[in-house]
């Protein structure tokens, strides 16, 4: 893994990152690197825990969610979040292995992926959001 100059995210550009991803090491590699980058960041295992978090999280900025997960998938929580006025509008990156495509408008990463691209991807979309 290459290492690049840390980024130091103000909490105007990007308030909060949720991570959802039910494998455990993938998830703590991802959060590990957004937050030494000046990510605010929180985690969930499933899309049930996210819908929860993301009630307690004042303004999220951006989700990174798997598609494949138990409980409640990644295809469940995005239909959720369709539903809600105050979270349709949240980027969500698709972080999936399988092959198929991600729903339209959806940013789609693949696994195995690369960290820092990861980490591009997220400071690009917060940017964004400001």
């Amino acid at each position: 893994m290459r290492t690049q100059r840390r980024r130091q995210v103000s909490t105007a550009q990007c308030l909060a990152v949720l991570i959802v991803e039910d494998e455990d090491d993938i998830r703590e590699l991802v959060a590990s690197a957004l937050a030494n980058e000046g990510f605010q960041v929180y985690q969930a295992n499933t899309g049930a825990r996210a819908l929860e978090l993301l009630r307690e999280i004042p303004h999220p900025s951006l989700i990174l969610a798997d598609l494949m997960m138990p409980v409640m998938d990644g295809w469940e929580l995005i239909k959720a979040l369709s539903q809600d006025d105050r979270l349709a509008t949240l980027p969500v990156v698709v972080i999936s292995a399988v092959d198929h495509a991600a729903p339209q408008g959806f940013r789609r990463v693949k696994k195995p992926f690369d960290l820092d691209e990861l980490v591009k991807i997220v400071a690009e979309l917060c940017v964004r959001r400001t």
